[in-house]
């Protein structure tokens, strides 16, 4: 492209990143990154504040470059413009810090950053496309990276946002977390939809992912299929599913075509796949899956909702909540197909249940003897019990469960 286009977008860009305000501190290892020579990656979906997060460890230096390639005059901008960029770049400042924003847009950016990472420039860069960053950072980028995935804000980064002192144990305080559990709860943690209230803005990034990052970006054919295939699975999220199943639900012939299509989704970080747990990988990958989505805001905007669906987003919240803490997670079912719906850590298991409230007798002795089975199945002596809002322990036949209230569990308390 003509560098005099090129330098005025730099300029362009380099004005609006001046003025652009940096939000709070998200709750990522930020000392992990800054301490490091190597290069730096922050993947998540779009619009969780990525590009924020990236100027926060920025700022943390002298100066640094930058340039976002979600910028329609970018559009033709090749693996050949690289060296044009940073010519541009090396006139305008002095700095040896290198941001490149939603890198996955252009085609054999790995060969560059790889030549800056050799050159001695600390390189952070960002992307919306799990499958395509870790294919090529796996390939021509061994052993060069750090990664942190990034997700809408967590409930600590919410009350960050409203102002909230953790330390006041006042009951008037208490009453005020309580009441913006339920909000975060309903909204999600999309940074500017929690700013504006706008839920157009949510329904923009639901669309912009699913047509410009995926049918787009993947050649997705039946684009129809494709979004009722979405909008199924944000409706009916912590389900459990099989490809054939929904194949025949959708009236979409190949089942083929739904693992692709939910390869996708995942790939653009809008739904995950938990797999039933077995000491069998061929087991794990035959049997039923369950479906999270990355935000109940996104999700009670898009999805056909008939009923407030409480104890489902509390569900999802508490996976998103163990996804940010880096856990690999599992869902898991006794001989007998009793279930719990969390198990983490393998090598030394926990369970976790999650139940919006155990008041009703029938409910309360179904989630407790379900998690009670899985417990003695895996030879367990402790499980928990997230709810909205029951706190208590239980201590039965040498097996104890204690139940908390999310707000607490997600805040480590």
């Amino acid at each position: 492209m003509e560098n005099y286009l090129l330098e005025q977008i730099l300029t362009d860009q380099r004005n609006l990143v001046d003025r652009k305000e940096r939000g709070i501190r998200r709750k990522v290892d930020a000392e992990l990154h800054l301490k490091s020579s190597l290069i730096s990656v922050i993947s998540g979906v779009r619009r969780c504040g990525k590009s924020t997060l990236t100027l926060q460890l920025a700022d943390q230096y002298p100066d640094f470059h930058f340039i976002t390639f979600d910028d329609e005059r970018l559009i033709n901008f090749g693996l050949d413009d690289f060296n044009a960029m940073i010519v541009l770049m090396r006139a305008q400042r002095n700095a040896d810090v290198l941001v490149l924003d939603e890198i996955q847009l252009v085609d054999g950016w790995e060969r560059f950053v790889r030549r800056m990472n050799d050159e001695g420039v600390k390189v952070i860069l960002t992307g919306s496309n799990a499958s395509l960053l870790s294919s090529e950072l796996a390939t021509r980028l061994t052993g060069r990276y750090i990664k942190t995935e990034l997700f809408p804000f967590s409930f600590h980064e919410y009350l960050i946002l409203k102002n909230t002192d953790l330390e006041d144990k006042s009951s008037l305080n208490l009453g005020r977390i309580w009441k913006f559990f339920d909000e975060y709860l309903e909204n999600g943690g999309f940074p500017e939809y929690l700013k504006s209230g706008n839920r157009e803005f949510l329904k923009r990034v639901y669309d912009d992912v699913l047509y410009r990052d995926l049918i787009v970006r993947f050649g997705i054919r039946n684009s129809a299929g494709f979004k009722n295939l979405a909008q199924y699975i944000f409706t009916n999220f912590t389900s459990e599913f099989n490809h054939l199943t929904l194949s025949k639900v959708l009236g979409i012939n190949s089942p083929t075509s739904i693992k692709e299509y939910i390869n996708c989704l995942a790939e653009g970080y809008m739904i995950f796949e938990v797999a039933r747990f077995d000491y069998s990988l061929k087991k794990q990958y035959t049997q039923n899956k369950k479906i999270y989505v990355i935000d109940t805001g996104i999700r009670n905007t898009i999805a056909f909702r008939t009923t407030a669906d409480s104890g489902r987003m509390l569900e999802n919240l508490v996976f998103l909540e163990l996804k940010r803490r880096s856990h690999e997670i599992w869902y898991y079912k006794t001989k007998r197909d009793q279930e719990t719906d969390f198990l983490i850590n393998p090598a030394n298991p926990h369970l976790i249940q999650v139940c919006y409230s155990l008041q009703d007798p029938v409910t309360r002795n179904r989630e407790i003897i379900s998690l009670k089975a899985c417990m003695m199945e895996l030879g367990l002596k402790e499980g928990l019990i997230v709810t909205m809002s029951e706190e208590f322990n239980l201590t039965e036949n040498g097996l104890e469960i204690k139940i908390v209230p999310a707000w607490k569990w997600t805040l480590g308390l």
